[in-house]
C-alpha cells in the first residue's frame, strides 16, 4: 500500500492545474488500492472507508490487473489482435496494456481513454516517446465521441479487429445513464472479429448472502463519496456482451479466467464481487 503521510505533508499536496484534489477520484482510489502514490488525502479517505467494509479490497484490485494482463496477452499472442482501445484506463501502473501487447508485437497500437485529467497528464508523460500509443481524454458516457475521436481514428484501423477493454468502468455508470446502451454502441462500432473484455463489480445475490450484503454496503459507500459505483447481477453484466460469443470459461470471478502461474491475488470475500469475461464479435 502507499506509504503513510503526515497531516503536514497532506496539507502540502499539489496537483497539476485544473485538478481538484479535495474531490476523490475513482482512478486515484484505485491507484491507492494498488499501492500507488498518485493519490491524495481525499482519495485515501474513501479507500480507508472501503477497507473497513472489505479489508481484502486490494486483492480485488490486484486480481483486476492480473486479469487485464492475461486478457491482453491472450488477445495479442493467441488471437492476433494488434490494436487495443482501453476505456477507463486509469493511472499508469506496472503492466500497462501497451507494454504487454508490444512484448508480442512492438507495432501493436494502443489508445488509452479516461475522463480524469490527471490520468491524461501522467499518461502523456509515460508515452512521450511512443508513437504507437496515445492517451485521450473523453467520457464513456459519450461513446461516439470516443470512437470518432480524430486521434483514435488516426491510430486505430477499423477495418481490422480491435480489442476493446472495459475494465472496471461500466460499474461506474449509474442505471439512469443507460450503461447497457452505451456498451451496445461501443460494440456496434467494432469490426467483425473484434473482442470486448469486461470486468465489473458483481453482487451474487441470494446465492451468497454474506457477500451480497458486503456488496450493498460498498455500493452505498461509493455512491455517497464518489457519486458512482454499482455491484450488478450476473445477468446484468452478461447483457453488456450482447450477441458476442463468450470465450471459455465465460463470465467468472476474475482469478478464474484462465489463471496464470505468476498470479498473486489471494482468494477473499471480494473474490466473488468482481467478475469478468471476454467475447468475440461474430464474423
Amino acid at each position: 500500500m502507499s506509504e503513510e503521510r503526515s497531516p503536514a505533508e497532506a496539507g502540502q499536496e499539489q496537483a497539476p492545474a485544473g485538478i481538484d484534489i479535495a474531490r476523490p477520484s475513482v482512478a486515484r482510489v484505485y491507484d491507492f488500492m494498488l499501492g500507488g502514490k498518485d493519490n491524495f488525502a481525499s482519495d485515501r479517505n474513501v479507500a480507508e472507508l472501503a477497507l473497513q467494509i472489505a479489508p481484502d479490497a486490494p486483492q480485488a484490485a490486484r486480481a483486476n490487473r492480473e486479469f487485464l494482463r492475461r486478457v491482453v496477452r491472450h488477445l495479442a499472442a493467441e488471437a492476433g489482435v494488434r490494436q487495443f482501445v482501453d476505456i477507463g484506463s486509469g493511472l499508469p501502473t506496472q503492466g500497462n496494456v501497451h507494454e504487454i501487447a508490444q512484448e508480442v508485437d512492438p507495432a501493436t497500437r494502443v489508445v488509452y481513454v479516461d475522463n480524469d485529467p490527471i490520468v491524461l497528464v501522467h499518461g502523456q508523460a509515460l508515452l512521450a516517446r511512443n508513437d504507437t500509443t496515445m492517451v485521450i481524454q473523453a467520457d464513456i458516457r459519450r461513446p461516439e465521441q470516443i470512437m470518432d475521436h480524430p486521434d483514435l481514428r488516426r491510430l486505430i484501423d477499423f477495418s481490422q479487429p480491435v480489442g476493446l477493454l472495459l475494465f472496471g468502468i461500466l460499474h461506474h455508470l449509474n442505471d439512469d445513464e443507460a450503461p447497457e446502451g452505451i456498451a451496445a454502441r461501443l460494440r456496434d462500432a467494432l469490426p467483425a472479429g473484434s473482442f470486448v473484455a469486461i470486468s465489473h463489480f458483481h453482487n451474487p445475490g441470494d446465492a451468497r448472502p454474506e457477500i451480497a450484503a458486503q456488496a450493498a454496503s460498498a455500493e452505498k459507500l461509493f455512491n455517497e463519496n464518489l457519486g458512482t459505483g454499482r455491484w450488478r447481477t450476473r445477468e446484468e453484466i452478461l447483457a453488456y456482451f450482447g450477441d458476442f460469443e463468450l470465450l471459455d470459461p465465460g463470465l467468472v470471478p476474475l482469478p478464474e479466467w484462465r489463471p496464470g502461474l505468476a498470479d498473486q491475488a489471494a482468494q477473499g470475500i471480494t473474490y466473488h464481487t468482481f467478475a469478468g469475461g471476454v467475447a468475440r464479435k461474430p464474423d
